[in-house]
């Protein structure tokens, strides 16, 4: 239980540098200052975001390539091996993103 406040003084230049960091980090000030204080690693990785969105949109595409080669519309060669790929690297993203460490 978090119950005690910690309070500092910084320039205008250390604040906005702190400020853009945590934001950069999809943290909070607090929770970026006490990351670093306890000396934990904070990744940014910069397009990660982006990344994503790709993921998902690929994602949706070997979707609805699926539904068409099982209706017997189309034939694609490998794409259940596509679809396990692009699982394991969806999982892998995921986990990155609930471990909060990686942005």
């Amino acid at each position: 239980m978090k119950n005690k406040n910690i309070h500092i003084r910084v320039d205008e230049e250390t604040h906005e540098t702190i400020k853009r960091k945590a934001l950069e980090s999809y943290l909070t000030i607090s929770e970026y200052v006490v990351q670093c204080s306890l000396g934990k690693q904070i990744f940014v990785i910069p397009g990660l975001d982006e990344m994503v969105l790709e993921q998902k949109r690929i994602g949706n595409n070997l979707n609805q390539l699926a539904h068409l080669a099982n209706a017997d519309k189309i034939s694609v060669a490998g794409l259940d091996e596509m679809i396990d790929e692009h699982h394991k690297l969806t999982q892998t993203l995921n986990e990155l993103l609930e471990r909060r460490r990686w942005r």
